[in-house]
């Protein structure tokens, strides 16, 4: 046995023996029966304005509306990051970006890279590796017995690194591994598990004979179908609604001339005739595939043994890159901010969930809880413990109605990327800085209960709250050697002399 499985096989085990100590109401409820199937479908660069029961006006997805209506819609749930590759590591580890391996975007280069290009015929180098020692959901859930699948985008290791999808507990993977890839709906190719397969009808051109979201769609439901006699998690990393903005014509049809378009930059990106309609129609079609799952849950009788949650990696795309018009679609609703940006309209993202008999219909939920509570959720919901030293709290309690849900005593990112930034919410109060590459260490201070678009900064009226949340800032994090944020590592090095 190796370090890494021998230190993960430590953190596991000694979960697996707790678990008849922490069973929450939901395991136990299943005692003697089967655990919950655990499905979680994440879009890429969903806006917390761009679903129906989110208040969007244009663009239909009645498949996540009925998510929302036949179980929980949260108000007030934040991703792991601005960006897809942290908030994705922050999903799957548990720990916020104060303590994350991955902390921003970023790919390997050199000798390493080429070593993977000659092995497996890599394309695009994939993001910076999950750690050996890094302990994900889907290793948790596996260890207790549950089929894991994710079809879609990873983003957290290529193929033969540390970060593998199959060396990070994932039985199958199918999709995409680099988000460079990931910037094509209709590739020339995908992968399974480490082998490449070849699309045909697909070229790099703007439309092709197989979509992507299609492909994941059919590989997701003949997972659930082979495993329909297990516990299984399936995890779902859409690249909807990110760009390009490519869709098949029958669901483009759904909105040409019904919308308003105009011209825009496509920065690199495959130029689309009608953007705005596309990019509608790329989200409804999501939407569509959502309930082809749901559909098929059902009819396998799975539906009371199955959590459904849908949730976005961050908020949506800025300045229409590549057509996305998020000014059009009000995409962050009343938030401010987009994509990149620690304001709660790049963060805070939509989340509703599903379970038939557990989660009670029609409730909305303002308990506020981020991307490092899904680890400890779901380990609940599946009979398991947590490993330790994760920064997450379990909602499991807020989903079955319990009133003895825990809650944080602060929320916590940090961004070394654009611009450098910070953010802590404490309770209704959210402390940000922006620009740090340039020194700047204000701290600008908002009340989200009164003030939900931060326009209003509060800070000198508060001096004692900016202090306190100064201090978080300081001490909720460690630096990170692979993703350095000079002007918090510096503090940390006076700090320590």
């Amino acid at each position: 046995m190796n370090r890494r499985d021998f230190l993960k096989g430590l953190a596991l085990g000694t979960a697996a023996a707790a678990t008849g100590r922490g069973l929450t109401a939901a395991a136990g409820a299943a005692k003697g029966l089967r655990k919950p199937n655990i499905i979680y479908l994440l879009a890429d660069d969903l806006g917390y304005g761009e679903l129906g029961c989110y208040g969007q006006k244009w663009i239909r997805t009645p498949h996540i509306d009925r998510i929302a209506a036949e179980g929980m819609r949260f108000t007030q749930h934040y991703s792991g990051q601005a960006v897809c590759a942290p908030s994705r590591c922050v999903l799957m580890t548990g720990k916020h970006t104060g303590h994350a391996w991955v902390r921003n975007n970023g790919a390997p280069k050199g000798p390493a890279f080429e070593r993977l290009r000659t092995r497996y015929g890599c394309e695009f180098p994939g993001q910076n590796p999950l750690a050996d020692g890094e302990v994900t959901i889907a290793e948790i859930l596996r260890r207790h017995g549950y089929a894991t699948g994710a079809c879609g985008k990873w983003g957290l290791g290529q193929w033969g690194t540390t970060g593998d999808p199959n060396r990070q507990g994932f039985d199958l993977f199918y999709g995409y591994n680099c988000q460079r890839h990931a910037h094509n709906h209709y590739p020339r190719y995908l992968w399974r598990n480490g082998k490449k397969e070849t699309l045909e009808g697909n070229d790099r051109k703007q439309t092709g004979k197989q979509h992507s979201q299609d492909l994941f769609i059919r590989e997701a439901l003949a997972f659930i179908r082979a495993n329909k006699d297990r516990p299984f998690f399936l995890y779902m990393p859409f690249i909807i609604p990110h760009l390009s903005i490519q869709v098949p014509e029958a669901t483009l049809n759904e909105y040409k001339g019904k919308i308003p378009e105009a011209p825009y930059k496509h920065r690199g990106y495959l130029q689309h005739p009608f953007p705005r309609a596309g990019y509608a129609a790329m989200i409804t079609h999501m939407d569509r595939g959502i309930g082809q799952i749901l559909s098929l849950v059902k009819e396998l009788g799975l539906d009371e043994d199955t959590v459904v949650v849908f949730s976005s990696d961050n908020g949506p795309t800025y300045d229409r890159l590549g057509g996305s018009d998020s000014d059009f679609f009000a995409s962050a609703g009343p938030l401010r901010g987009l994509k990149g940006s620690l304001y709660d309209g790049g963060i805070r993202v939509p989340m509703v969930a599903r379970w038939p008999g557990k989660i009670k219909p029609h409730t909305t939920s303002d308990h506020v809880c981020a991307f490092w509570d899904v680890l400890p959720t779901v380990c609940d919901l599946a009979g398991a413990s947590a490993p330790a030293g994760i920064d997450g709290i379990s909602f499991a309690p807020t989903l079955l109605g319990s009133a003895r849900q825990k809650t944080h005593e602060y929320l916590y990112w940090e961004f070394a990327a654009y611009g450098g930034q910070q953010a802590v919410r404490l309770g209704n109060y959210k402390g940000i800085r922006q620009r740090m590459r340039k020194g700047n260490l204000r701290i600008e201070l908002y009340d989200l209960a009164r003030d939900v678009g931060e326009k209003t900064d509060l800070a000198e009226k508060h001096p004692e709250i900016v202090e306190r949340i100064r201090k978080i800032m300081r001490d909720a994090r460690v630096p990170s050697k692979l993703f350095p944020f000079k002007a918090l590592d510096e503090q940390a090095r006076v700090a320590c002399r």
